[in-house]
């Protein structure tokens, strides 16, 4: 354990120090909260620094230690898996936070699950990527019980801009995914302008940076060669396709017909590629759809 600050507030665990998770978990620690961790592979804890922590060696051995144990890992399965595996060791009264993108339903199994220890949990997706968590500027989106995300609210602070309690269990996560939607449907409509634009053979790259200036502005345009780039658009691509197929699952799953609306966001997922080439003026490969390996790992 390095050298830590006097501890300040609730012991908080943090478990997924992938992109987000990394600077996530500084952000935690620099506020004066005492953070521990457990880690699949110890390399991961080299992004870390000097950056003040407890490491542990099991899951269930962090739970014991914390109040607050917060997850960001790819997927639900391995949320359930992970708390599954520290129920045992979870001190009652405390709280699990999982920060990662995933389905309402799961978020209540969750909290179906927990609520055996006398655990709350919270859903508590974040928006922005890398940049925006290193810069302590993410939008955290939080649903579950109002006394919880009460008690969390300090901790979110430490490295959001903005966080919003938006309901009971789910709601935070039905946010995210109403959230990735709309981006990819503006994507959608920002490919289907510079099609034209390619037409009328007007400059498109210069179009959409003008774009960015006028009243047409929007997170989708501005993430265009600057987060979103030819060296990561295939990778992301596949990511967005992933996450319009758990916002078209949890419509199904409230009964509710999504399918115009699923469609729109995938067509702006499966054209970002093409987009991104047009834009970098060179050889423009034709409308596909990515393949689906997986979530990447966070």
């Amino acid at each position: 354990m390095d050298e830590a600050q006097t501890p300040v507030g609730p012991v908080v665990a943090f478990i997924g120090l992938g992109d987000q998770g990394l600077p996530m978990a500084t952000a935690i620690a620099q506020a004066g909260y005492p953070l521990h961790l457990w880690v699949r592979r110890p390399a991961s804890l080299d992004g870390l620094g000097k950056v003040p922590h407890q490491r542990h060696n099991t899951v269930g051995e962090l739970a014991a230690a914390c109040d607050i144990v917060c997850l960001c890992v790819s997927t639900d399965d391995d949320v359930l898996h992970l708390v599954g595996e520290m129920l045992e060791g979870l001190r009652p009264g405390s709280v699990v936070v999982n920060h990662g993108t995933g389905l309402p339903g799961n978020a209540v199994r969750l909290a179906e699950l927990c609520a055996r220890g006398d655990v709350e949990v919270l859903d508590a997706p974040v928006s922005g990527g890398r940049p925006a968590a290193q810069e302590r500027r993410l939008t955290t989106m939080v649903g579950g019980p109002r006394s919880a995300a009460r008690r969390c609210r300090p901790v979110f602070r430490s490295f959001s801009r903005h966080v919003v309690h938006l309901g009971g269990t789910g709601a935070g996560q039905t946010a995210k995914l109403f959230n990735n939607a709309l981006l990819m449907m503006n994507q959608a409509a920002i490919g289907e302008l510079v099609e034209l634009a390619v037409e009328l053979e007007l400059d498109p790259g210069r179009l959409v940076e003008v774009l960015k200036l006028g009243s047409a502005a929007s997170t989708a345009l501005s993430l265009l060669n600057t987060m979103v780039r030819l060296d990561n658009v295939e990778h992301l691509a596949r990511v967005e396709a992933l996450d319009m197929e758990l916002f078209d699952r949890a419509l199904r799953e409230a009964g509710i017909d999504s399918a115009a609306v699923t469609e729109r966001g995938l067509g702006g997922a499966h054209g970002l590629v093409r987009l991104l080439h047009h834009l970098d003026a060179g050889t423009t490969p034709p409308l596909t759809s990515p393949g689906n390996p997986g979530r990447p790992t966070t």
